[in-house]
């Protein structure tokens, strides 16, 4: 029995995960604990987690995984340096004492972390290989092309290949600095978001566009050609050497410089959002088709942090040429630990693989849970008043109550999901009918714009129904963008059309009601959806069929248990501390329930800023 621990740490969301046997057992991001969003520091709170988790101490480990190899992204960054000598020097002086401190060292640092893991033998892979791991291993087929895609890995921007039974095979490579990861990562920088965590408000803002400057992107920025190959001209970009994505040459093709932060957004930078939206569709598109060309394989496994970009993933399912597709849910740098882990196992000791038809990743459920008792002992030493409910069926009936009610609810069941979207057991909740149910969460509990949109949670069993999928289709982990279904649409009156296309305020727009299902259809009639079903999230799914048998309504709001800034909550603390400091009306922790209108005045508006302010809401 093989007890693998992979570990991703030092750049962005870094993360441990813990294979046994080829089983993944636990894996979770160090943010959750440390309360840091995308926390890059080494993971000592996950691996302490997993290894708990696991029941076994470090000195049982027998591998020890990282997703990359340091040694090989540190050539790479010093003869980037050298071929924009001396541009490059204030990027050079400031990068390079951190490597020569921290990241050069990695054999140390874990040595040092894990004192008692000294036994156990480290691999570093590659970090592609660590992203094409984690997309096929656990994917549900035994067959299958793989596609990665991201910013930079050592050398790497985007590779394809294959998996078969528990071995991949990586073909082709697309190298540094052609990346459509760090294209659209200039385009975020452009447009006044933060690069590696504003690309979710890009892909929301596209919509409100139109894709304009596409074949500006085109003609100047990227060549891409029909086989999906690109090359991107680097006289428009700074990332290569200086401090900022986009140079002078790229604020004059687009006429003004890049947005401040915080400033207001105007027409065109919803149309920069559509173009770059629409440019990276294609490309998607272009190497979806090639990839299936030279492979003749019926399914594609993605993963890399372009993986995430719901709508491209969306595209390539309903045009592309594969009979489904399956992303790794923790697409980006956190689950290279999960695929580390795996890569020693199926390819590097040959472990058993066995896919059945569904995947194994049980619902990305892989964090932490609380008992009932537990979460009892918190609210009782926190002095809250709360309702208890040991049957499920009358918990079930007091929630979907709430709910139906137009009543913001936060969800806190079971184990915590791993990667970046809240799956049903760290999530806020409210009903998707509800016209204004988009800005108050946005506004009152979330803290972020109010133009980005909500994703829907269905049925499963009701999910072709109501939205443009095939009979039968999965989406459980919410990296898939459908259609409401013309039924269920709303025209828009002349006057709403006419601001739609000319009222410079978003907020005017967003609340246009467009469907039966307002809080989660967005302004293209697209949403995200999440299909819920008896297996992954059977309490959930419970909820949602009373839900509907009291409302008629399979169709819940659903987004991740945090503010703005902050990451998604872990602990009954931490959720009761979000619930305190915002207008949700009610908590539900495991069996028991808190109700906003029986708190006491503990959370004063002086807390309540004092909690805000611990969080970067920027």
């Amino acid at each position: 029995m093989a007890r693998i621990l992979g570990i991703s740490a030092f750049y962005h969301d870094s993360a441990a995960a813990l294979v046994v046997d080829g089983r993944i057992v636990a894996a979770a991001q160090e943010e959750r604990f440390s309360r840091k969003k995308h926390d890059p520091r080494f993971p000592k709170l996950a691996i302490d987690y997993c290894l708990k988790q696991a029941g076994l101490r470090p000195d049982e480990l027998d591998y020890v995984a990282f997703y990359e190899k340091p040694l090989v992204k540190f050539e790479r960054l010093l003869e980037t340096y050298l071929a924009y000598v001396p541009e490059g020097f204030p990027s050079f002086r400031m990068a390079i004492p951190v490597w020569m401190r921290e990241k050069l060292h990695m054999k140390r640092t874990i040595l040092s972390e894990l004192q008692g893991a000294r036994k156990a033998r480290l691999v570093f892979t590659d970090h592609h290989e660590s992203h094409a791991a984690s997309a096929f291993f656990p994917s549900p087929y035994d067959r299958a092309a793989i596609l990665t895609l991201d910013g930079v890995g050592e050398w790497t921007t985007t590779t394809w290949g294959v998996g078969e039974g528990r071995r991949i095979t990586l073909k082709k490579h697309i190298p540094f600095p052609h990346s459509i990861g760090l294209l659209y990562s200039a385009f975020t920088y452009y447009c006044g978001f933060k690069v590696n965590s504003g690309e979710y408000k890009l892909m929301g803002l596209a919509p409100y566009g139109r894709p304009i400057y596409a074949d500006k992107i085109r003609e100047h920025l990227l060549d891409l050609r029909d086989d999906g190959s690109f090359w991107l001209d680097q006289s428009y970009f700074n990332y290569c050497q200086g401090l900022t994505m986009t140079g002078p040459k790229f604020d004059e093709l687009f006429g003004a410089p890049a947005r401040k932060p915080e400033s207001m957004l105007e027409q065109r930078h919803m149309d920069l959002a559509a173009s770059i939206q629409k440019v990276t569709e294609d490309a998607v598109l272009r190497m979806g088709r090639m990839i299936h060309r030279e492979t003749g394989m019926k399914h594609l496994v993605l993963a890399g942090g372009v993986a995430l970009n719901c709508v491209a993933n969306g595209k390539l399912l309903r045009e592309g040429p594969f009979e489904s597709i399956w992303i790794q849910p923790a697409a980006g740098d956190a689950g290279g630990a999960l695929g580390a882990a795996l890569f020693v196992h199926h390819q590097l000791l040959e472990g058993d693989r066995q896919p059945n038809g569904k995947d194994l990743q049980f619902g990305s459920l892989l964090g932490p849970v609380f008992s009932d008792q537990e979460v009892r002992q918190y609210v009782q030493q926190a002095g809250l008043p709360f309702h208890h409910y040991p049957d499920e069926p009358a918990l079930l009936e007091a929630v979907a109550k709430i709910l139906a009610e137009g009543k913001i609810v936060g969800w806190f069941h079971g184990r915590m999901e791993f990667g970046p979207r809240a799956l049903g057991a760290r999530s806020i909740i409210g009903d998707s009918r509800n016209a204004t149910m988009q800005a108050n969460m946005n506004l009152k509990i979330k803290f972020r714009e109010s133009f980005r949109p909500f994703a829907p949670i269905v049925l499963q069993e009701r999910a072709a129904e109501i939205f443009d999928m095939k009979p039968g289709e999965e989406s459980p982990y919410m990296l898939i963008v459908a259609p409401v279904r013309e039924k269920y649409r709303k025209a828009l009156s002349p006057e709403e059309a006419r601001r739609m296309q000319e009222d410079p305020d978003l907020r005017h727009r967003v609340n246009m009601v467009r469907s039966d299902f307002p809080a989660i259809t967005h302004v293209d009639y697209s949403a995200r959806i999440q299909t819920v079903d008896g297996t992954r999230h059977p309490r959930l799914h419970r909820l949602m069929q009373r839900f509907e048998g009291m409302t008629g309504s399979p169709v819940l709001v659903n987004t991740s248990f945090n503010i703005r800034g902050e990451p998604i909550v872990c602990t009954p603390a931490d959720a009761t501390r979000c619930f305190l400091a915002t207008e949700m009306d009610a908590l539900v922790l495991e069996n028991h329930i808190l109700l906003k209108s029986e708190m006491p005045q503990t959370a004063t508006e002086p807390e309540k800023k004092k909690y805000l302010a611990s969080f970067d809401l920027d």
